[in-house]
Parts: structure tokens; C-alpha cells; sequence
């Protein structure tokens, strides 16, 4: 005889079922992403500039004019200098004739007047001034020509490998060229490295000579999470834009090189980011020196050995799947003393849907020393039978 469930219970049962549909129907909304959009540029990409991870791109590898993108190289060399005291912002700089005689962009500077290191780096990072950089690169390798060979081994230093500099501002010139993806990545170094001096590049005048001039990135009277970084144009490179935006605990950058208009650069490079923003999000999942692991170490003068990461360890995930991340240690069979303190031991390896998305070392915390000579012997001799039973 069939048994009949009470209403009460069904109703319970019914409430249930349909509860969890909803909360699959929720979460299966959740992790859809539409594709990038459209975006009328020769190149681009936006990048989550935590984690390097590029959300979307186009050509990103390919070699394009960069025009006064160039001065972003320059700033960053500048700022280099500064930090590591070969320079400093009140130091007087003299312009030269070649300096004062640069077309295009400037900061008006005059020949034979001094001026300061950090009045120049306002020049060139907010009106864009072709005579500031020239200044500048005079001041710090002596001509520019040198200074551009200067530039090129940053580039290299920071994995620019589709970029080469001939001058300081970016005005056309022969094999002078540069990638959406190397330019991303000297922005991210420009953020990252020298934090002091980024916020010149959220400044949107800046006066000099009783001339005040506007920042040419629109985006920073369009959207107050934009604080940079510079935007270049010549009838060669069309018209381009490298833009920084932070949301809460989220930063990307844009890139776009060669589009028609001011206009256009801007409106290419907000749909980048607010795609990057609505569709994207940055997880910190560890912090640099947390221990992850205490393993044990053969033949020390400790039994324990701490185990983690020498950098933060962040990644970025499209919405609703970061409960579908997974982070599994990789660690070497067995551990012999001595180790010292940075030593790579392991990896930690992070996935979603069993897809990799990362990979980092893992390495000793600390430094330890070998045991004494009974314990080593010892020690050895049971790694000897482990082997053996192994």
C-alpha cells in the first residue's frame, strides 16, 4: 500500500527542492561572462595589475609606434634615479638649446634657465612635454641618444621584449617601437615601484612659465577611480592611451594604441576597464612570509622546517567561481639539512575547474643548520631502509 506523505511535509519537501533550484539557477547566473567587448583599436588589453593577469587583449604582442607612451620609460627612469639617490627633485637642471628647440607637446621651458628635477617630471608626465624630456634625458646620461640606450636596458630588465627606444619623447623616429603588453607592464612597475611618485600622474593641470596646461587623459574627469597614467599621438601611432583604475581591492590597466580620435581612446579604454570591473575580481589567498607548511627535514638541527611564500600571492577569477578555487602544495620527497632561507622546496599550485592558474614557489622560511654527527648518521640510515621499503 502506498503511504501518503502529509501536507505539512510535502510542503516542507516542495520549499526545499525549490530552494535549491534557485540557489543552482543563482549560481549558475553568477559565473556567466560575456565575451570582451568590441573595442576599435589597433592593439589593447586589460590587465589585472596585482596579478598580471590580462582579462582581455588583442594584438597585445604586436609592435606599434607608441608615441609619447615613449615618456612613460622616461618618468620611470627619472623615478628610478630619484630612489636610488643619484638624483634629487630640487637638483637644478640647465636646458639646452636642443631641449628648448623640441617640437611638438612642451612644457616651455626656455635655453639656459635651470630647472628642477621634479618641475621637469611634472612636464613630462602631465603636459606631456617633449623639451622636459629631453632635458631631463640630457641631465641623466648626458645626451639623449644615451639615454635611450639607458631606456632599453630597463626595458629589458622588466621583460619588455617587444619594445625598442631611439629617443626620450616618442616623436617618430625609425625602429622605435613598443607593444599594448610591454606597456602594460611598465606601468604596473611604475605603481608598483614607485608609489611616492604615482600620484603625479592623477594631476590634471599642471602650470608652469605662467602657463597652465590640462592632462590629456579625459578619463580623469569621467571617472574619479582613474589616477593615470599617459596618453601618447602622432599620425604614425594614432591615438593611444594607458589607463589605471582602482575599485575597492582591484586594479587594472588598460591599453589602447591606435584609435581615431582623443575621443575614442577614452571611450576604448572605459569600456576595458568597467568589462574588467564587472566581470573580474582579485583574491590575496596568502601574504608573504605566512607559513603554509611545517615539513619535516632529515639530518637538522631541527626536526621542523617552515614553509612559504617570499611575495604575496593574489589571483584574479572571474565572478562567482572563487569557491571553485583550489590551492594543493607540491613538496620535494624528502628534505635534507642544511636548508637555507629562501631555498625553493616545493611549489604551491592553484586551480580552478582543474584548470591551473598559477604557480609559485615554496620555499624555507628560515635558515636550518645540519644536525650533529650521530643524529646524520642515524638519519641516514633510515632514509637508507625508507628507500628500501619505498
Amino acid at each position: 500500500m502506498a503511504q501518503r506523505i502529509p501536507f505539512s511535509t510535502a510542503f516542507i519537501y516542495l520549499s526545499l527542492l525549490l530552494a535549491m533550484l534557485l540557489a543552482s539557477t543563482a549560481q549558475a547566473a553568477s559565473a556567466l561572462i560575456p565575451a570582451p567587448p568590441q573595442v576599435s583599436a589597433r592593439a589593447y588589453l586589460v590587465m589585472d595589475a596585482d596579478t598580471g593577469h590580462i582579462i582581455a587583449a588583442d594584438r597585445e604582442s604586436e609592435r606599434f609606434a607608441p608615441a609619447s607612451l615613449t615618456k612613460m620609460m622616461t618618468s620611470y627612469i627619472v623615478e628610478y634615479e630619484i630612489s636610488k639617490g643619484n638624483i634629487a627633485e630640487d637638483d637644478l637642471v640647465l636646458v639646452s638649446e636642443k631641449a628648448w628647440r623640441t617640437g611638438g607637446s612642451r612644457m616651455f621651458i626656455q635655453e639656459g634657465t635651470q630647472v628642477k628635477v621634479g618641475d621637469l617630471l611634472h612636464g613630462v608626465i602631465i603636459q606631456s612635454g617633449n623639451d622636459a624630456s629631453v632635458a631631463l634625458a640630457e641631465h641623466i646620461a648626458g645626451s639623449e641618444r644615451a639615454f635611450a640606450d639607458l631606456m632599453n636596458q630597463h626595458a629589458r630588465l622588466l621583460g619588455m621584449n617587444d619594445t625598442h627606444f631611439v629617443n626620450a619623447t616618442g616623436l617618430p623616429a625609425d625602429d622605435h617601437y613598443s607593444s599594448a603588453i610591454d606597456l602594460a607592464k611598465l606601468a604596473k612597475a611604475l605603481i608598483t615601484k614607485f608609489p611616492e611618485h604615482y600620484a603625479i600622474y592623477s594631476q590634471k593641470y599642471f602650470t608652469y612659465n605662467n602657463i597652465r596646461q590640462p592632462n590629456r587623459n579625459k578619463l580623469l574627469w569621467r571617472d574619479n577611480s582613474v589616477d593615470g597614467i599617459k596618453t601618447g599621438h602622432t599620425d604614425d601611432a594614432g591615438y593611444c592611451l594607458v589607463a589605471s583604475a582602482k575599485r575597492d581591492d582591484m586594479r587594472l590597466i588598460s591599453v589602447v594604441m591606435g584609435t581615431d580620435s582623443e575621443e575614442a581612446r577614452a571611450r576604448e579604454s572605459q569600456k576595458l576597464l568597467s568589462y574588467g570591473f564587472r566581470y573580474y575580481r582579485t583574491h590575496q589567498l596568502y601574504t608573504a612570509g605566512q607559513v603554509l607548511k611545517d615539513s619535516k627535514i632529515w639530518a637538522g638541527s631541527r626536526d621542523q622546517v617552515r614553509l612559504g611564500l617570499t611575495e604575496d600571492l593574489a589571483v584574479t577569477v572571474p565572478r562567482g567561481k572563487m569557491d571553485q578555487l583550489e590551492a594543493n602544495i607540491e613538496l620535494d620527497k624528502v628534505i635534507k639539512a642544511p636548508v637555507t632561507q629562501g631555498q625553493e622546496l616545493g611549489k604551491v599550485r592553484v586551480s580552478i575547474d582543474g584548470e591551473t592558474v598559477t604557480t609559485v614557489p615554496l620555499v624555507a622560511l628560515e635558515t636550518v643548520e645540519e644536525g650533529g654527527l650521530f643524529k646524520r648518521i642515524w638519519h641516514a640510515i633510515v632514509l637508507f631502509f625508507l628507500g628500501l621499503i619505498g
